[in-house]
């Protein structure tokens, strides 16, 4: 079976979710990703696993074989550095700065491998005034406004419930691998690449700015439109739950008050049109709530659907969890992790199509797992150099 980045190798520094989301989707596209932690293991790595606080690093770094490298001491460096001659990508998210105090900085690993892709994830960049503030997906959620546009108005603002600003630094990362990847391919030219949560996460925005450049401000808007220009636009209640329903256009307009059977509403001229049904949103948000109310949750969704009407019901993460359409793609599986027990695994959410390119799913190692047989293929060390490398506490 061939894979999109068969041949590959990456050295993987990463810690908690922003870089080993991208390198995870290279091992997922066939890289062989090995994934360098110090002698203690990763941050992730050490959460509670009794407390199920550990399982994201089961969902982050599957499909990659791990070691352990203490790369503050001078020994654990030149092995870092004899292993970059044979790697094509090194990923790191480090604060700024930390691999030049380590001595592993960009000359360092250039001058050892001309060809290495360097790519850095960060907070806020490698330059810049907020370069040295400390970044996490909290932070950085603050920083770029998302907080503050979400929630309801007459509340305090709420962060995101997933992690986007990391997840979404973690995706342009591995954007950025890719990108040079195929320009080192064409052209032999190997480039340091740097991605900042900050500005992953601005273009997530794009409604809020609208609203703002149109208005001047951009107040939460709870579960409506954030451009607060589509309506209906919301999450309406149910008599056991709650339902998501859009309507884009004037058809979906349409065929939601069929599907209600409350065609007086497409007869009341403050309703004609999108622009109408907008300056009068709450009169429309609580008569259709209403009439929610006398479904059921799915019962309402089945007949939206029919009608084509854009809706989604509000589901718990139970049922996503075990949702039978993600099941059936493969996207989740259920497996029996040799640390975590029976745990529902994500697998790449990018497909490749013409043959199956899915790679045999591996559970994350255990901390260190590959470290002997690493160094013993790639720098063909012996028995005795290894356990002179851990009697030295290198590894």
């Amino acid at each position: 079976m061939s894979y999109p980045f068969a041949g590959v190798t990456v050295l993987d520094l990463t810690q908690i979710y922003n870089g080993p989301y991208a390198t995870f989707l290279l091992a997922q596209g066939g890289a062989e990703v090995i994934k360098i932690e110090p002698p203690g293991g990763e941050h992730l790595r050490k959460r509670s696993g009794a407390s199920g606080a550990a399982m994201p690093f089961a969902m982050l770094n599957a499909n990659k074989r791990t070691m352990t490298l203490n790369l503050k001491s001078p020994q654990g460096r030149e092995l870092l550095l004899e292993l970059v001659k044979q790697a094509d990508v090194l990923v790191e998210n480090f604060a700024p700065g930390v691999m030049d105090r380590l001595g592993l900085g960009e000359s360092v690993l250039r001058k050892a491998n001309p060809k290495l892709i360097y790519a850095a994830g960060s907070g806020y960049g490698k330059t810049g005034p907020y370069r040295d503030y400390p970044a996490m997906d909290l932070t950085v959620q603050a920083m770029t406004g998302v907080i503050d546009t979400t929630g309801y108005t007459d509340a305090p603002p709420v962060k995101s419930g997933p992690a986007i600003a990391d997840f979404m630094a973690g995706i342009h990362l591995y954007g950025a691998i890719a990108t040079a990847l195929y320009e080192r391919e064409h052209t032999g030219n190997a480039r340091t690449i740097e991605v900042s949560m900050m500005e992953a996460v601005y273009p997530t925005l794009a409604s809020s700015l609208g609203l703002f450049y149109g208005s001047g401000e951009a107040p939460r808007t709870g579960n409506r439109h954030t451009g607060m220009s589509l309506c209906p636009y919301n999450v309406y209640p149910t008599s056991d739950g709650y339902i998501a329903i859009i309507t884009n256009n004037e058809q979906h307009w349409r065929n939601l008050v069929d599907a209600l059977q409350c065609q007086h509403l497409a007869q009341d001229p403050r309703f004609a049109t999108v622009k109408d049904r907008c300056s009068h949103m709450d009169l429309v948000d609580g008569t259709l709530s209403e009439i929610t109310r006398g479904y059921t949750k799915v019962g309402l969704f089945e007949r939206l659907i029919q009608n084509r009407v854009p809706c989604a019901p509000v589901r718990t993460l139970e049922e996503v969890v075990n949702d039978p359409h993600l099941h059936a793609r493969g996207s989740l599986q259920w497996i029996d992790h040799p640390e975590y027990g029976r745990i529902v695994v994500p697998t790449t959410p990018l497909r490749f199509g013409g043959e199956d390119a899915a790679v045999p799913y591996q559970p994350s190692a255990r901390l260190g797992e590959d470290t002997e047989a690493i160094l013993r293929e790639r720098l063909s060390l012996n028995d005795a150099q290894v356990e002179a490398l851990r009697m030295r506490q290198i590894l």
